[in-house]
């Protein structure tokens, strides 16, 4: 969105309920935001059955598991893939009518839901350029070759002049995956693949967020941190020391279990902080449809009130669990008001809640706990770095944050808050269109 407004644009997304209906025009198009028209929006609807196999099923119980490396299973049904290449070819429809009195054509897509949709366009639109930026990782050639349809996946990706990934980790990964299962040349020196007349770039764009939304002035972020953190207590119904934050999806990869674990392990290394530190999850119920989904969150509600019973003094607990949508600006609330933010993803392509953490902290205090397994812990390397299935280690992590003294988790706060800064969300949009515009310059030249 902060994209969007700044460059304009169509953004061609889904769109649901009688509410998304009532405010489109006869072509399915509205300008947003309301008060302030910065970009067209344009809904594609979607039936139940399509969005149940597309959405529910092969993105998010297929593609979803499978580039995740968390263990769960990933599930791949007929169906959801018939319904997976219809809901991609009536988003190319849609593109398509929209760029039809375009001149070569800057096209991005976002993520695993429309892996097919860049060769959809490239054979309709030779001309066009266009960028698929893959939010989430991208596994090793052995596990993604679970995948009973892992050629055709590939081969439509490939339709793309670039596809970005957050890490190169990631990007090896992919060209590795190419070699294996398709026949191709990939130039290994430019990281690029050409097949079927197409070369495709791939390259990391590590993703980011918009810093001056978040970021304040250092001597009123101080004195706005105690009234905040108070009222905050006051609306939670407890009188702490100690407060660590977590934000999170209510996600099998988010490593909830694991970092509860961790504070009731901390608890019980160091009794000196019983009464003195709780953990405040912040969690999102999503795709509840699913029931691994659904499951996880039985078993974190479980988890805290069985440490919470085991360690609850009085008025005090060490786990409050606010399991709801929250606003942006209740999450920003937390992040200002917390000792510690624990990001401690089993596997995640980036995570933004840990820029998010260190972008709101203008008091240059704070210390983030982050997960080795997100791409945010190649940037972020003050942040203190974890295994989160080592809970020793982890308990550990909470110690050491909540001892560290003023000057050094200033230090580290200001250093990660310097990189944020520079290599915000306007950067890594700017960087991604650049090149693709380099591209189209290129070819008008040839």
């Amino acid at each position: 969105d902060p994209v969007m407004r700044v460059c304009d644009g169509i953004w061609i997304a889904h769109g649901s309920g009688d509410a998304d209906r009532e405010a489109v025009d006869a072509e399915n198009k509205l300008r947003v935001p309301p008060d302030e028209p910065a970009y067209t929006l344009k809904r594609v609807w979607l039936s139940k059955e399509e969005e149940d196999g597309y959405y529910y099923g092969f993105s998010n119980e297929g593609l979803w598991p499978l580039c995740h490396i968390t263990h769960t299973r990933p599930v791949f049904r007929l169906d959801d893939w018939i319904y997976y290449q219809s809901v991609n070819e009536k988003f190319a429809e849609a593109l398509l009518k929209e760029i039809a009195d375009e001149e070569s054509p800057l096209v991005l897509i976002q993520d695993y839901h429309l892996a097919l949709l860049p060769l959809l366009i490239k054979e309709k639109r030779p001309d066009a350029k266009v960028a698929l930026f893959w939010h989430i990782p991208w596994p090793n050639p052995e596990s993604f070759g679970i995948c009973p349809w892992q050629q055709e996946i590939l081969i439509g990706m490939l339709g793309a002049d670039i596809i970005g990934f957050h890490i190169q980790y990631h990007c090896n990964n992919f060209l590795d995956t190419v070699d294996r299962f398709l026949e191709s040349k990939i130039n290994w020196e430019q990281f690029s693949v050409e097949r079927g007349g197409i070369t495709t770039f791939v390259k990391p764009f590590p993703i980011s967020v918009d810093f001056g939304n978040l970021a304040a002035d250092k001597a009123a972020a101080i004195a706005e941190r105690e009234a905040l953190r108070e009222n905050l207590l006051k609306e939670i119904d407890l009188h702490v020391e100690y407060l660590g934050v977590g934000v999170d999806r209510l996600d099998y990869t988010k490593g909830i279990p694991e970092r509860f674990r961790a504070v009731e392990r901390f608890l019980e290394k160091y009794p000196e902080f019983i009464g003195k530190f709780t953990f405040v999850e912040l969690g999102a119920p999503s795709r509840t449809h699913i029931k691994r989904y659904h499951d996880l969150i039985a078993e974190v509600e479980e988890m805290a009130e069985k440490i919470n019973w085991r360690f609850q003094i009085k008025e005090w607990k060490p786990i409050v669990f606010l399991k709801a949508h929250h606003s942006h600006e209740t999450i920003n609330r937390y992040y200002k008001a917390s000792d510690i933010c624990m990001v401690t993803s089993l596997h995640d392509g980036m995570n933004l809640v840990a820029k998010e953490f260190a972008a709101s902290r203008g008091d240059e205090d704070g210390v983030l706990i982050l997960s080795r397994f997100t791409g945010a812990s190649r940037e972020l390397s003050d942040a203190i770095i974890v295994n989160p299935y080592d809970i020793e280690g982890m308990a550990d992590a909470i110690y050491s944050a909540l001892n560290m003294d003023a000057f050094e988790r200033s230090e580290r706060m200001k250093r990660m808050r310097a990189l944020i800064r520079e290599y915000n969300i306007y950067r890594w949009a700017g960087d991604l269109i650049t090149d693709l515009a380099r591209l189209r310059v290129s070819s008008a030249e040839n």
